[in-house]
């Protein structure tokens, strides 16, 4: 498995901060969590002199795109253009710094109404068909990733999330602590056009972004994984998850 981790664990380092720990501690992937100073417009708006960085370093860079206040699913049309502006604009962050694969959520609803969930599932798929074929355009993947199994959550199971995927033409994030929390884990594996995965444990209940092997994700599973993405908030547990990986008799 090539592996590496979020930069949600080194967050607000620099980007030759977070490669030289990438090259030290010998990963091959880093997703760039874009939020906060990493939000893509203040980026091609202020960092084009930082780019180069990323020439100097064999690595193999993922985006996730920003998404708090962002909703693709928005039955407010204002929200999801902004949304869809957004989304582009990774895009063209990707574009500058060579990044492989863009990784997006599919949005939520607000309200707990059947009819609500409908008519939002439609707009998230509007949206991100959009998105998708703008990044084709410009040479970047784009992949929509399953969320946790709540009823608010677009993608919150493998049906839907395959659904989503198919319709949009995009590629497909697996989360497999999102995926943990639906009981079963195993039936993501059966979606096409998997871009990756991220990697975190919990309880099967709720997403808690545990170290692997500190919730009850079977771990086995990820012997069907070629990419991952270890997806935690503190840098210990990226290493200990990384040292179960390489360990554990999976």
């Amino acid at each position: 498995m090539k592996l590496g981790f979020s930069t949600l664990a080194l967050f607000m380092q620099s980007f030759k901060e977070m490669l030289e720990t990438v090259e030290k501690d010998g990963f091959e992937l880093l997703e760039i969590l874009c939020e906060g100073p990493y939000w893509p417009r203040h980026l091609l708006e202020n960092s084009r002199e930082e780019w180069n960085i990323f020439e100097s370093y064999d690595t193999t860079i993922f985006i996730h795109s920003p998404t708090i206040d962002l909703n693709p699913a928005s039955l407010n049309p204002g929200i999801r253009e902004e949304t869809k502006k957004q989304l582009m604009e990774t895009v063209d962050l990707a574009v500058e710094i060579g990044a492989e694969t863009i990784t997006t959520h599919p949005g939520m609803i607000n309200r707990q109404d059947e009819f609500v969930r409908k008519y939002a599932l439609q707009h998230s798929i509007e949206t991100l068909i959009q998105c998708t074929e703008y990044a084709h355009n410009r040479g970047v993947k784009f992949s929509i990733e399953n969320m946790p199994y709540k009823y608010s959550f677009i993608c919150n199971n493998a049906i839907e999330h395959k659904m989503v995927v198919e319709k949009c033409g995009s590629g497909a994030t697996v989360d497999m602590g999102h995926a943990n929390t639906t009981g079963k884990p195993e039936d993501f594996f059966k979606i096409k056009n998997i871009s990756y995965y991220h990697l975190s444990d919990n309880n099967g209940k709720k997403d808690q972004h545990l170290p692997l092997g500190d919730g009850n994700l079977n771990l086995k599973l990820l012997n069907n994984i070629e990419k991952g993405i270890i997806e935690l908030n503190n840098y210990e547990g990226v290493l200990k998850s990384r040292d179960r990986l390489n360990t554990i008799s999976v």
